[in-house]
């Protein structure tokens, strides 16, 4: 691949990061400021397609988020971090692109259909959550980016864009780049229940957890509920508790064949855990205590990172509005 490739990818701001954001997005991120042009954004704007009735925690979460992402390894002198909201640009090709999407385009996206009918306790039914996968079409067509980051989940909304930058080109002139998905290997990390780890669920382990908050989560971690004694045979393909000594634990084959055998209780497997991911988190507990109490750090990194983005989103839509004949 091409190093000077440009990548555009963004989270909505919704506060602190869990583990599953980690192993799901944030170390591909790490990796891929290593080698591309970056442009990592708070989607603010997005997050008033489905919290626009209130708006009072975007800036405080913004602050949260990007903490997280810095503890992990984004470093803002390889990548842009911006919020998209500075950047007046996102709105502006945003209502262009939505002239000439077409209503079924949208209409037809699964993603669209899949949580109208799973998110219940919020009033959907406005233009904003139809037109949210225009407005991403927007944020990636500004920057020319020809990578685009996505898990198997996103190839539709990407295909989405890839289908509007056509439509825009035939009418108008070859001026915005298709860009290529580029799927992420991730590890699936599941929440404390067993489902997948959610915000929603109350089921996470926060990046930067602390230590008694960490240990006391994994107290709760739910177990083989056919392994009621020490010595009985446990299953730990079905054992919330076994899947994290998968992940963290070198040894988890022999936790594994000691489970099945019942010469290991559920107490100890806990136990042993707790150590593993104190070991593992201590570096980025410390780490984002650092960041996040100083919030001119957290603000001049955006700013900075504002601008940078304001310069490349203005040179496309001079070209744009030369094509559009503005």
């Amino acid at each position: 691949m091409n190093a000077k490739e440009r990548v555009l990818s963004g989270m909505r701001p919704t506060g602190r990061l869990h583990l599953g954001h980690y192993f799901g997005v944030l170390k591909n991120w790490v990796k891929m400021q290593e080698s591309f042009e970056c442009f990592y954004m708070s989607s603010d704007l997005h997050a008033l397609t489905t919290d626009y009735e209130d708006t009072s925690k975007i800036d405080e979460s913004t602050y949260e988020m990007v903490a997280d992402w810095i503890t992990a390894g984004i470093n803002p002198n390889q990548a842009v971090i911006f919020k998209q909201s500075k950047v007046l640009q996102h709105s502006e090709l945003f209502l262009i692109l939505s002239m000439i999407t077409p209503l079924g385009w949208l209409e037809r996206c699964p993603t669209y259909k899949e949580q109208i009918k799973e998110i219940k306790n919020k009033d959907l039914n406005n233009y904003g959550f139809l037109g949210y996968p225009v407005l991403m079409a927007a944020d990636i067509l500004l920057y020319k980016a020809s990578l685009v980051p996505v898990g198997e989940d996103q190839l539709a909304h990407l295909e989405l864009t890839r289908e509007i930058a056509r439509r825009f080109n035939n009418f108008y002139g070859n001026v915005l780049i298709e860009p290529k998905e580029c799927l992420t290997n991730t590890s699936r990390l599941v929440g404390l229940d067993g489902r997948k780890m959610s915000k929603s669920y109350g089921n996470t382990i926060l990046l930067g957890e602390e230590d008694d908050v960490l240990k006391e989560k994994v107290r709760a971690m739910f177990t083989d509920p056919l392994k009621i004694k020490k010595d009985d045979i446990g299953h730990p393909e079905g054992c919330v508790v076994f899947s994290f000594h998968k992940m963290f634990n070198r040894d988890y084959i022999k936790r594994q064949n000691e489970c099945k055998a019942g010469s290991v209780g559920c107490v100890l497997c806990k136990k042993e855990l707790m150590e593993i991911l104190s070991e593992f988190m201590r570096p980025f507990t410390v780490k984002r205590k650092e960041v996040i109490a100083d919030k001119d750090y957290l603000q001049k990194i955006i700013d900075e990172g504002n601008q940078k983005a304001r310069e490349v989103a203005q040179k496309t839509m001079i070209e744009l509005r030369a094509v559009l004949k503005f």
